[in-house]
């Protein structure tokens, strides 16, 4: 659409920071005012307002769709976000080990091992790591205490939470960058192990590599939108 504003600015509200353009607030879909409590937030979510063209094209505008998401569509549905979330710690990918070959088991149990034990001794979550793919349950006390941990995140970490999971098949590695014990990039490594262990032996083509690229920006933006959602 095209741009019809010259200014935007900051707005102080009483709960938190809002937005306007040319004094106008600016509202999510849904009728709400955008309003987050970290100025920090607000500030890069004007920015990106700001960078705008003669078009604004709300896909260059990640921050933004974040907090919407999380106005929108998190905070009336928290429950269901949290289980949601839990869900992925169900079928987290760092429980989920090879039987062969021998190189990237080890390489497995080296990288992700350490994560799941700061889990279980951050969290509680005592999560049980298998050799295979078909889905196995977790202990119901280790998913119990992911949603004690869940329990006080608020709507805009539990957004963060759920991009970086999301692209990360893993609710510990997103809980580990919202802790800040790993870097996006960090995170995104971790998660590609096994993709990247077949591309050493392989080689990649032009689609997996646009896929992995996709990734590696969603988590970087996610990771970025949780810690403006702490400042």
């Amino acid at each position: 659409m095209k741009r019809l504003y010259r200014e935007v600015a900051v707005t102080a509200e009483r709960d938190g920071f809002g937005l306007a353009l040319d004094g106008k607030r600016v509202n999510t879909p849904a009728g709400a005012a955008l309003v987050v409590r970290p100025r920090a937030l607000a500030e890069a979510i004007a920015e990106e307002w700001s960078a705008q063209g003669e078009r604004v094209v709300p896909e260059t505008m990640k921050l933004m769709q974040f907090a919407v998401t999380a106005l929108d569509r998190v905070v009336p549905a928290r429950a269901a976000v949290i289980e949601q979330l839990v869900s992925y710690g169900e079928t987290d990918l760092l429980c989920y080990r090879a039987a062969e070959p021998a190189d990237l088991v080890d390489r497995q149990v080296a990288m992700w091992q350490p994560l799941l034990d700061w889990a279980g001794l951050r969290f509680g979550a005592e999560l049980t790591a298998i050799a295979g793919l078909m889905p196995q349950p977790q202990p119901a006390g280790a998913l119990d205490a992911l949603r004690a941990a869940l329990a006080p995140v608020d709507a805009l970490g539990l957004t963060g939470l759920l991009a970086a999971a999301g692209a990360a098949g893993s609710l510990i590695l997103a809980l580990a960058l919202q802790e800040g014990r790993l870097s996006a990039e960090e995170v995104w490594a971790l998660s590609q192990l096994d993709e990247t262990f077949q591309i050493e032996r392989w080689g990649e083509d032009e689609e997996a590599a646009a896929r992995r690229a996709a990734l590696r920006a969603d988590l970087v933006v996610a990771g970025r939108f949780l810690a403006l959602a702490a400042s």
